[in-house]
């Protein structure tokens, strides 16, 4: 009698536990929205620090999280008072650090661009990376930077992606002309009416010349570079655009984007980065 009782009540016990478990693993479809969500957010604050410093102070943070939680489970008490202290307050810290990375977080979210193309799986690359470059020929606009870097012709291409650059453009600099080689150098020849200011560039068409840009008050930036750079790393901290600028003294040809200066080995690797780019 002792022993079957046992058998049942191990037996109850294993129905009662499997029961649990199913329960465990059966969620809903607003489960699912929340985890595709949650994967949507992901993927644009990834996007968005993709190849600059913030990504490696948001693994900063990571690990410091993991040693905080390390130090509670081993009962490590004043190393995980201090460290709970600090990320008590990390959400107010994450702001402050991260407040470019959100500005343009929001600003993608609110863009024109963003609701009006109607392709949110263009953001998640399910289409090829040739098909997203084919709007805009790389080749084209590097000869005519390389055109303007050998006479020492100052300019400043700004390519809109998916933040609009609409605030930037007023209906008197407004344009519509193809992007050509000739059209480039022709606007920024100096006793051009449009060689003041920046162009703009959307697919495959300069729609704004003579633009002016926000210039950026950044207290680090090396005396060597003017107000076209300045110009530049104003645009780039403001939005997600990708910006060129050559140097009317020098003619160099310096690339810009995510606040920073990037550096390249010659042009072919300046289009391979562009073509990149422009794809995410």
């Amino acid at each position: 009698m002792t022993y079957g009782w046992h058998s049942n009540s191990f037996f109850n016990f294993t129905k009662s536990d499997s029961l649990n478990l199913t329960d465990f693993i059966d969620f809903s479809f607003i489960d699912v929205i929340d985890i595709f969500l949650v994967a949507f957010l992901l993927f644009y604050l990834y996007k968005l620090v993709k190849g600059t410093v913030a990504i490696n102070i948001f693994i900063g943070i990571v690990i410091i999280y993991l040693i905080w939680k390390l130090t509670d489970i081993l009962n490590m008490d004043v190393l995980s008072n201090l460290l709970g202290k600090f990320i008590s307050v990390g959400f107010f810290a994450l702001i402050v650090v991260f407040q470019q990375e959100i500005r343009k977080f929001l600003l993608l979210l609110g863009s024109t661009n963003f609701t009006n193309r109607g392709k949110v799986v263009r953001y998640f690359k399910f289409l090829s990376q040739t098909q997203q470059v084919s709007n805009i020929h790389i080749n084209t606009l590097i000869d005519a930077c390389e055109n303007m870097s050998k006479t020492r012709t100052g300019a400043i291409i700004v390519i809109q992606r998916s933040n609009s650059l609409d605030f930037t453009i007023k209906e008197n600099n407004r344009v519509h002309m193809k992007l050509m080689p000739q059209v480039l150098e022709t606007i920024f020849f100096k006793n051009s009416p449009f060689h003041d200011g920046a162009i703009v560039i959307e697919n495959n068409s300069i729609i704004a010349a003579r633009v002016v840009l926000p210039v950026s008050e950044s207290s680090i930036l090396e005396p060597k570079y003017g107000l076209r750079h300045r110009a530049a790393l104003g645009i780039s901290e403001k939005t997600d655009a990708l910006v060129i600028v050559i140097s009317e003294q020098t003619g160099k040809i310096v690339y810009v984007k995510n606040s920073e200066f990037y550096s390249y080995k010659n042009l072919i690797d300046l289009k391979e980065n562009l073509i990149q780019d422009i794809s995410l």
